[in-house]
């Protein structure tokens, strides 16, 4: 509870998480509505933008799990807690499930800014769309839980927004990555496949086969690293 108010009272990620991202789908998608096949990718422009604008909300989100950390580690919060009967286990399950409301927010507006913009898909659709974005958070999560036990408050803030930046136009959160050298390596990142989420509405499942072992490969090396960077900074206290 305590998690959920402090961080629903921060403004700053209000603004990153939500806001900046819909003001960059009206202003970029807006002039698009119309489009129907935007650069030859199949989707509607307000479709592929709604989407891909939603992942980079989103993680921003849950990547900001990391500057809470980094804040706690700084303060000497982490050490106290450790201290508690609050168990590793509880305390990185409540991370997660905050940074998941988080998201989800991120996700209802964007999509609410999509229907207003002409988006329109059936229930289904717009269910397994978002179980797949869901799902292609993992591995930012655990991104987010590792650079919070690496970096300091100093650094975390550039070193998530140069990670959110790079992941975005490597993943095609900007225009389709469709082909060529920038398309092989896109395919290898999960910022790809959660803009490929919007998939489902060409009569897809969204995913490959290779899109869910990239996913699952980098959660879990992701979960691995976050594991360790935790354990390590344990020792060092």
């Amino acid at each position: 509870r305590y998690e959920i108010l402090r961080t629903f009272r921060n403004r700053r990620l209000y603004i990153l998480s939500v806001g900046f991202p819909v003001v960059l789908y009206f202003t970029i998608a807006g002039p698009n509505r119309n489009e129907h096949n935007f650069a030859n990718s199949g989707l509607p422009a307000a479709l592929y933008y709604m989407v891909g604008l939603t992942a980079f909300g989103t993680m921003n989100t849950v990547l900001s799990t990391g500057t809470r950390i980094a804040g706690e580690r700084a303060a000497g919060w982490n050490r106290q807690l450790r201290l508690t009967p609050l168990t590793t286990r509880d305390y990185f399950r409540t991370k997660v499930v905050v940074a998941y409301l988080m998201a989800c927010i991120t996700i209802v507006v964007l999509y609410a800014s999509g229907i207003s913009l002409g988006v329109s898909l059936p229930a289904a659709e717009w269910a397994r769309m978002t179980g797949l974005i869901l799902v292609g958070l993992v591995p930012f999560i655990a991104l987010g839980v590792l650079m919070g036990h690496l970096l300091t408050t100093d650094s975390i803030g550039p070193a998530m927004g140069g990670t959110t930046a790079l992941l975005s136009l490597l993943g095609g959160v900007w225009f389709p990555v469709n082909s060529g050298a920038l398309h092989d390596i896109a395919e290898a990142l999960p910022s790809y496949w959660l803009v490929q989420a919007s998939h489902v509405s060409l009569g897809g499942h969204g995913w490959t086969a290779k899109g869910w072992f990239i996913m699952a490969a980098w959660a879990v090396v992701l979960a691995c690293a976050a594991g360790w960077a935790y354990r390590r900074d344990t020792q060092r206290v």
